[in-house]
């Protein structure tokens, strides 16, 4: 089977997604993706010290993917990673999540750090990584997430693959009795039925593949560019709806509606990036979103958004469907502006959400028809540590989304937003991973591993964080006396070789 995917930056016209048979036998192919030929114009830039998923500069040109039926055994997938909804498409339950919290186990994933593969495609300090993954198991943990970067995969040229450093690294990982997540940041992919395969890799013990549908992976707008400077927390963006693509399906559907003056261009009261919902007429407390033309273009600016992630995970759907391999995708933990009466910043981000509007229900249901896993941020955060003028409420907002994925009846998975290595932060994770409102975590992934994460404080923390979310998130602390998890990977590596504790600080 052969998929071509399309995709543009304005979220429209889209291809249809085609497939047809392929003369290959699923034997011949079983537990390989294959990636067939890309247009040279189709690259991907990287950044020292910066958001790697930020810098992403992908052509419009094509490129596709093709793959076969039977890529993995779907038995050795356990438990709690299949989808547990009623069906595999989804729908509506309230019994179809984990919400047993005190008997569910919540394993608990750690992301590798964003150079694990070098801008050479190696395999960065390899005996470092493998005593912090020795370090990682012996703590509990279930396993890592990694970044593949196809501007790494393809860093030689067009049509030149190199799969080398993450090969490495996968053997690894499975060496090392760890399960393997990992992030595909295919924001634009489209490309030629029936072009010939150049390269593969094998995917045989993946665990989950999670979708990039946006900025840093995640299904928005680039409503709030942090790295260039454009934007400052706690501003509330700006709408992206200008460029001719956009333009012109905001006059379609505004003339469909009867209104075709509400078509000529997007709303010229809604403020500029750094602004406060108080210094807008769009986003104050009466403002124009409340109206009818604010509701006639936010359903459409939210409603963009959302074919454009129906559409990508349709095509991820078809690409992985015999695999056996679990899909998430990722939706961002706007939380400032929370507490005002039209969320403006989430609203520039395309998700409609206000005092009067679950914006999060409509996510949730089109990841439930896919079966895919939601993956929400801000997990760590409380209420109190915001600055009061952003007028955030983290906590208000995970409650809402476990609410959400609840009655959507889909899984639920989460991420801290920020570093953190307190216990406080860890505590905080645990009473959200708790179904004792809305849905329980099905797995959570920590951010991220680096030297400082294996300094002892921090170490001791983590294990004792990992612990309690296998008891299911009820167990706040180990006892002092009990330090047998907690310390096992320092005195193990102070015994055996303490250049090993070394090793593993330099990751």
């Amino acid at each position: 089977m052969t998929l071509t995917l399309r995709s543009s930056t304005s979220f429209i016209n889209l291809k249809e997604i085609t497939s047809r048979s392929t003369s290959k036998t699923s034997d011949e192919f079983s537990g390989t993706v294959y990636f067939a030929q890309i247009k040279p114009s189709f690259r991907l830039r990287l950044r020292a010290k910066q958001s790697m998923q930020e810098t992403v500069n992908i052509s419009n040109e094509k490129s596709s993917i093709s793959t076969s039926s039977n890529l993995l055994d779907q038995g050795k997938i356990e438990r709690f990673h299949k989808f547990t909804g009623p069906n595999h498409h989804g729908g509506d339950g309230e019994n179809s999540s984990r919400s047993n919290g005190s008997s569910s186990k919540v394993p608990v994933f750690v992301m590798l750090p964003l150079d694990t593969i070098s801008i050479g495609g190696q395999l960065n300090k390899p005996r470092a990584m493998n005593a912090s993954l020795m370090a990682l198991k012996s703590a509990g943990v279930e396993g890592v997430m990694v970044d593949v970067w196809w501007g790494l995969v393809e860093k030689d040229g067009p049509l030149r693959y190199d799969w080398d450093g993450y090969t490495e690294l996968v053997n690894m990982v499975k060496k090392n009795g760890l399960k393997l997540q990992v992030v595909m940041s295919f924001h634009q992919c489209g490309g030629n039925v029936g072009d010939s395969c150049r390269a593969c890799v094998d995917i045989n013990g993946w665990l989950e593949i999670q979708v990039g549908m946006g900025p840093c992976g995640e299904l928005r707008y680039p409503s709030y560019p942090e790295s260039n400077g454009t934007w400052r927390f706690p501003g509330i963006g700006e709408f992206q709806c200008y460029d001719k693509y956009m333009r012109a399906s905001l006059e379609a559907s505004a003339e469909a509606a009867g209104k075709k003056d509400w078509g000529r261009r997007g709303p010229h009261d809604s403020g500029q990036y750094n602004q406060f919902p108080e210094d807008t007429g769009f986003f104050t407390r009466e403002g124009t979103w409340n109206t009818e033309y604010g509701q006639f273009f936010l359903e459409w600016y939210s409603g963009m958004l959302l074919e454009h992630g129906d559409r990508i995970l349709a095509a991820a759907e078809g690409v992985f469907r015999s695999s056996g391999v679990k899909l998430s995708g990722k939706v961002a933990g706007i939380h400032w502006h929370y507490r005002t009466r039209s969320h403006a910043a989430e609203l520039t981000a395309g998700y409609y959400n206000t005092r009067q509007r679950d914006g999060y229900l409509p996510i949730a249901r089109m990841m439930s028809r896919h079966g895919v896993v939601l993956n929400f941020t801000c997990m760590e955060m409380k209420d109190e540590q915001q600055p009061g003028s952003a007028n955030s409420s983290p906590e208000g907002l995970v409650r809402q989304v476990k609410m959400a994925t609840k009655t959507a009846g889909v899984e639920l998975a989460g991420e801290n937003a920020l570093e953190r290595y307190d216990a406080a932060a860890y505590s905080q994770v645990l009473a959200t991973s708790r179904s004792d409102s809305g849905n329980g975590l099905s797995a959570f992934t920590y951010l991220r591993m680096n030297k400082k994460l294996f300094e002892p404080e921090n170490w001791r923390n983590l294990v004792e964080f990992v612990k309690s979310m296998s008891e299911g998130g009820r167990n706040t602390r180990l006892p002092e006396s009990d330090s047998s998890r907690t310390e096992l990977f320092v005195r193990f590596l102070k015994a055996k070789n303490e250049r090993k504790i070394n090793e593993a600080a330099l990751v």
